[in-house]
């Protein structure tokens, strides 16, 4: 009876067992091995052993392509993930309060994050368009300078072009644009919040600014925790609208080249796979061990509604 009963749920879970083995398990070995390797895709591969690693660090060490492409996804995350919080926490704060028409506001707030991401990318290469773009004839009304987005290597945080946006600044700004995914899980957040400890704060005398920093803010640091990780994820796995806005090139002057993009080019434009494959673990051991920062740092900020952390 109970090996018929193994037997029944091996049976049951055996297309998951054999989609793991054969999509996660047996990928994520052989990348293991190929780092180790020189391998073209043509012919076997050979072992080489840590050559692959020792390129990556004169690379990175040097100022190479590899260390330019870890700067702007360091850049890129950096800049990105903290303005999706900020602007999904102020959307969704905003979107809870009673005024006529809510529905038809979260709806116009949260439509443009299942655009998808080709058709999203090509709409905004024409609105950030350097000499046509709406993005620019709306600085120019304003007075302001026009800028140069994904055909300018400047960096708008970033000396010598203090406030000169460009293409990772443009990259920045088409995250924002699906935003309305962390807002919907704000939004369900905010509503989780027991109404009485607003009550008892505004009874205490504190204003809207006061009960949103002293009682909505900490009961929503799980979810900003949450919401941290993945953006900090997806961030470093960008990919489609990178190759779309620089037509796979990275340019201009490399500035769009992050490390999802040169991980591609190097395995399927030069076929050095077991050099891709060393990147690939390179930026796996990256997002680990700021994974496990956030986690680690999570004690001193994250609140849960129980009184732990």
């Amino acid at each position: 009876m109970r090996r018929r009963r193994l037997l029944t749920g091996l049976a049951f879970v055996s297309p998951w067992l054999l989609g793991f083995a054969l999509l996660v398990a047996w990928p994520f070995a052989a990348s293991l091995y190929w780092s180790f390797c020189e391998y073209d895709l043509l012919t076997p591969p050979r072992l080489v052993g840590t050559r692959n690693y020792q390129r990556i660090v004169r690379e990175v060490g040097g100022g190479g392509p590899l260390g330019q492409a870890l700067w702007n996804t360091a850049y890129y995350a950096l800049v990105s993930v903290p303005l999706s919080i900020a602007l999904g926490i102020g959307l969704a704060t905003m979107l809870s309060w009673k005024v006529r028409g809510q529905a038809v506001y979260r709806a116009l707030f949260f439509l443009p994050s299942v655009v998808p991401v080709v058709a999203s990318s090509v709409l905004w290469i024409w609105l950030l368009d350097p000499r046509s773009g709406l993005v620019n004839r709306g600085l120019n009304l304003l007075g302001l300078p026009a800028q140069n987005w994904f055909k300018g290597p400047t960096e708008a945080l970033a000396p010598p072009g203090w406030l000169e946006f460009g293409s990772k600044d443009a990259l920045v700004l088409m995250s924002l644009w699906g935003v309305g995914n962390f807002m919907l899980i704000y939004l369900a957040a905010l509503g989780e919040i027991p109404r009485q400890l607003h009550e008892a704060a505004a009874l205490d005398g504190a204003g809207r600014w006061q009960r949103f920093r002293h009682v909505s803010l900490p009961m929503l640091t799980p979810v900003i925790f949450f919401n941290l990780v993945m953006g900090l994820i997806q961030s470093f796995q960008a990919f489609t609208q990178v190759y779309l806005v620089s037509e796979g090139t990275g340019e201009p002057a490399g500035a769009t080249m992050l490390l999802s993009l040169r991980l591609f080019l190097t395995a399927f434009q030069d076929l050095e796979m077991g050099y891709a494959s060393a990147i690939a673990w390179l930026l796996f051991v990256v997002l680990l061990l700021a994974t496990a920062a956030l986690f680690r740092s999570s004690r001193h900020w994250v609140h849960y509604s129980g009184g732990g952390r």
